[in-house]
């Protein structure tokens, strides 16, 4: 078995758990990578560890991220043109995507090697821009993208489904969501969570002027097309947190794209068991 260790930063804390897994990792004889990058500051630590920097040639099983869900959202990037299935160990905060405890390492790679687990394929978005951004046509997004003011000012966003206008969102801003991120930026202003499963995704305006305009879940089938009011020169486009700065001569088409991330699912990592945990669903405060 061939693992890819994946994490941005070397800190004590996430250190410990990473070395926790490359022991666990070793008594069964897999073995273990990294990037080149990361390897190259943790390089110094890996005394009598045997492990090695990921070349094309390798062909790794799975990717094991550390950190949270910003790490895995930096860990899709890297793998979603290759199929490796991922899972997240949460060395950070809340963490639904990064959602295997830190002291569920053992059972994780127990999970791993006795095939204890499924795989959920997690829809992707295109996002194109026109005209072409620092020479750069076409992102991807697993969570999410918005559209915010320049300096946080109010925007208007006409927004097209196939080409047929939709609707002008008047406020702070817009999000456009998969399910695998409607537990996000969208769900903390006011849009549904829907099962990762579901084909869908979720137009949530960020604090609307309007207070008629609601969120609004449609088929992923549908080209999204958003272009911003030629009053306001400048905005933010944020992609799973990356921040683009774009005019009011751009237009953004977001689609469903042909690429998934595969995400691995243990009985611990379960969607439902997720929820509960993370949102405290079923908790009564009054037994406390």
């Amino acid at each position: 078995m061939h693992i890819l260790i994946y994490s941005k930063e070397e800190s004590l804390d996430n250190w410990k758990f990473i070395k926790t897994c490359i022991s666990e990792l070793h008594k069964k004889n897999i073995n273990i990578y990294f990037l080149g990058e990361f390897y190259e500051k943790i390089k110094s630590k890996l005394k009598n560890i045997n492990a090695s920097i990921l070349t094309k040639k390798h062909n790794i099983d799975f990717l094991i991220s550390f950190g949270g869900d910003g790490t895995m959202l930096s860990a899709a990037n890297f793998i979603k043109d290759y199929n490796i299935p991922m899972i997240g160990v949460n060395t950070g905060r809340l963490g639904f995507l990064a959602n295997v405890a830190k002291e569920n390492i053992t059972s994780l790679i127990s999970d791993l090697e006795n095939k204890n687990y499924t795989i959920s394929k997690r829809t992707l978005i295109d996002i194109i821009i026109e005209p072409k951004l620092n020479n750069v046509q076409t992102y991807f997004a697993l969570n999410e993208l918005s559209i915010c003011g320049d300096q946080n000012t109010m925007i208007n966003i006409e927004a097209y489904l196939n080409e047929e206008y939709l609707n002008n969102y008047w406020g702070d801003g817009l999000i456009i969501s998969t399910p695998t991120g409607s537990t996000g930026y969208s769900l903390s202003c006011g849009g549904p969570i829907i099962m990762p499963e579901t084909n869908n995704f979720i137009i949530t305006p960020i604090a609307s002027h309007n207070l008629n305009v609601r969120p609004l879940i449609i088929s992923n089938e549908n080209e999204v097309k958003l272009k911003v009011d030629k009053r306001f020169n400048c905005f933010k486009l944020s992609i799973d947190g990356k921040q683009l700065d774009l005019t009011n001569r751009h237009t953004i088409r977001i689609k469903k794209s042909k690429s998934v991330i595969n995400l691995l699912i243990t009985k611990e990592t379960d969607y439902l068991n997720t929820l509960r945990n993370k949102l405290l669903w079923g908790l009564d405060k009054r037994n406390n």
